[in-house]
């Protein structure tokens, strides 16, 4: 499974919907997301992965939460 897949998974199961309305380009305000709600997911894909991502920027998208685990995971 690819970063995509497992943050797509996530925000669907934390939000109750289904994976298949998560885009890479998808606001995460469009989905009701807030700052808590980012840093809970990332916390149990931190946990889930045994790796820690650093909060240096603004998430806004799907994919800025993917490109956040993907440089943590290279580090």
């Amino acid at each position: 499974m690819d970063t995509f897949q497992l943050v797509a998974r996530g925000l669907a199961t934390h939000l109750g919907i289904d994976v298949s309305e998560i885009t890479p380009e998808l606001e995460l305000m469009e989905l009701g997301v807030d700052s808590l709600d980012s840093a809970e997911l990332l916390m149990e894909l931190e946990t889930k992965l045994g790796v820690e991502i650093e909060l240096t920027e603004k998430l806004s998208t799907v994919q800025d939460i993917v490109t956040a685990i993907d440089s943590a995971v290279k580090d």
